[in-house]
């Protein structure tokens, strides 16, 4: 009898864990900006999906078009599998994007077209944490994209800004 529960239990676990994380396949068909897109499924469904450990530029910031236009060579009219399980208060679904084999939210901060989502960075894998905080780093020392600018702006704190003018 105890086997038995402790098998339903199990299962009751990996059931709950499976049904929180959620992956599917569709088409890039919409790039809003550097850090949110548009996936139309195989079901014909859309998906409004916000890259995960990432914050790019407002399109009104600096830098802002040239990462949204970096998004869109990445991932527009391209196959891609997201991985996610949240959504956040505007009702996008937070994941991890890639286009075969590559990581595009990592890819977005190599290039220098996002920052590290650093107040969100527990919902990452230990993995990804690592590897988007070096990326981080190996940009702004090279100064590429967003950190040819002595100073960025974070988009956190543009927005902070704007919302107190």
């Amino acid at each position: 009898m105890k086997a038995a529960s402790h098998l339903v239990v199990a299962a009751i676990l990996c059931w709950a864990f499976a049904a929180h994380a959620l992956n599917y396949e569709g088409v890039v068909v919409k790039v809003k900006d550097g850090d949110t897109i548009t996936v139309l499924d195989g079901d014909k469904r859309r998906h409004e999906v916000r890259l995960a450990g990432i914050d790019a530029p407002e399109k009104r910031q600096a830098f802002g078009q040239r990462s949204k236009q970096s998004l869109s060579d990445l991932a527009y009219m391209q196959k891609a599998t997201v991985h996610f399980d949240k959504k956040d208060r505007y009702g996008r679904e937070v994941g991890k994007i890639l286009v075969g084999d590559l990581d595009v939210n990592l890819e977005q901060i190599k290039l220098g077209m996002a920052w590290v989502y650093r107040q969100y960075l527990r919902e990452l894998s230990e993995g990804d944490r690592m590897l988007y905080d070096r990326a981080e780093g190996a940009a702004k020392l090279s100064g590429c994209g967003l950190w040819a600018d002595r100073a960025p702006t974070p988009p956190w704190d543009f927005r902070r800004a704007k919302s107190h003018e």
